[in-house]
């Protein structure tokens, strides 16, 4: 445990140190909702006035009001056949649009996008081949956090498409069109490997990912300490929850709930108050014995992804003709899912395609591949259930035997 910890102040501290000198070099858009105070609106107005009363640029009032030529600035706003009240939510909306495009990076976007595509092709090849082993699946998280969080930012992230989509239509009822681009491309991914943008790409699932394999052994089968398996209903109950009060405050107080305690800013900890530290702590400590607790407890991106990856084109498949049956990649796996997916008796919990079961499994029985997964045939894990009975008879009172 002593190693573990070491590991994880030393993770902790390279991230956080790292990041804060990336993100100064970088620069980067203004953290949540831009205030610039209410609007003034009055009939007497023309709207060359309106522009110069509220310091709004040329372009957005041609937009606000249609402008067709530049005389059509000295008319009333009256005159454009919309209320006050129409006029500034109008107007609102596309300031926040405005000021959405120009506090993007686009050529960093462009580069992050790139290198995601990129990186995730080739983790994939190698998770096709059954290449992502204990040794090297630390190097490549490693290489993800790096990449994807430290140096490229923040932003942007597969949770920001989904929250930030919200807060912004709830808040100012517009949307950011290439959030949505972004969100689709991200939706896809999900759809053609599953889950693979959350598993592989995504800067705070990655960074939680290996600050969980840390406290593994050797062979990565295995916590050194206790681990805690959230049980799904209630992961994905918490979950739910938490997307339904996103955007109840988004929509009726214009309120982005996630911001103070975004955990994405650890790869902006400049941005973090003493709240938000305390709970990016929080999440990563628990991420030591359980795995991915922001993914699988509050990510909006991950709540759809989960729902999106049922049409997955490539998941984890079973040859039911090769296992034997050893329960092996049901004990490795981090999570509750490969359970579900080995027996196909309950609902399939989120699957972050993290390869651990097809190292795991001594018959090769698993493989990332395309198709539907097949049933298991009837009685082929009867084995368990009579492990079950037997180990309740061997527990029942000693008494019994004076009895009989």
């Amino acid at each position: 445990m002593q190693r573990v910890c070491i590991q994880f102040v030393l993770l902790t501290a390279a991230v956080i140190g790292l990041s804060f000198a990336s993100s100064r070099l970088w620069g980067g858009k203004p953290e949540g909702l831009t205030d610039r105070g209410p609007l003034v609106v009055e009939d007497t107005m023309t709207v060359a006035q309106f522009g110069q009363h509220n310091e709004l640029p040329p372009a957005l009032l041609k937009k606000v009001f249609d402008l067709k030529s530049p005389a059509d600035s000295q008319k009333s706003i009256t005159a454009f056949g919309m209320s006050n009240e129409e006029i500034g939510r109008k107007t609102e909306g596309l300031l926040a649009l405005h000021a959405e495009h120009g506090s993007k990076n686009w050529v960093k976007i462009l580069v992050k996008f790139s290198l995601w595509l990129a990186f995730l092709a080739s983790v994939f090849v190698l998770m096709v081949r059954r290449r992502v082993t204990a040794r090297n699946r630390k190097w490549l998280l490693l290489t993800a956090v790096a990449i994807f969080g430290v140096a490229l930012g923040s932003d942007p992230s597969p949770m920001g498409t989904v929250k930030d989509a919200i807060v912004l239509l709830g808040a100012r009822g517009v949307i950011f069109p290439p959030r949505l681009i972004a969100f689709g491309v991200f939706l896809l991914l999900v759809v053609f490997a599953n889950k693979f943008i959350c598993s592989w790409g995504c800067q705070l699932g990655t960074l939680q990912d290996l600050v969980f394999r840390l406290n593994r052994e050797k062979q990565d089968r295995k916590n050194s300490t206790r681990q805690f398996k959230t049980p799904f209903a209630v992961s994905n109950s918490v979950r739910i929850a938490f997307f339904g009060a996103i955007i109840v405050f988004a929509f009726f107080w214009a309120t982005d709930i996630v911001e103070s305690v975004d955990p994405f800013k650890v790869f902006k900890p400049q941005t973090l108050g003493l709240g938000g530290a305390a709970f990016v702590g929080a999440v990563l400590i628990l991420s030591l014995f359980t795995w991915r607790p922001w993914c699988h407890l509050f990510c909006p991106f991950g709540l759809v992804g989960w729902a999106a990856e049922k049409i997955s084109v490539f998941k984890i498949h079973v040859d039911y003709h090769k296992c034997v049956a050893c329960g092996a990649c049901e004990k490795a796996c981090p999570s509750t899912v490969m359970g579900a997916i080995l027996k196909r008796d309950r609902a399939i919990p989120d699957c972050f395609a993290c390869g651990t079961c097809l190292e795991t499994c001594p018959a090769e029985a698993i493989s990332l591949k395309a198709g539907k997964r097949s049933e298991p045939p009837a009685g082929k894990f009867a084995l368990d259930i009579v492990e079950t009975e037997t180990s309740t008879v061997k527990q029942r009172p000693s008494k019994d035997k004076g009895e009989n």
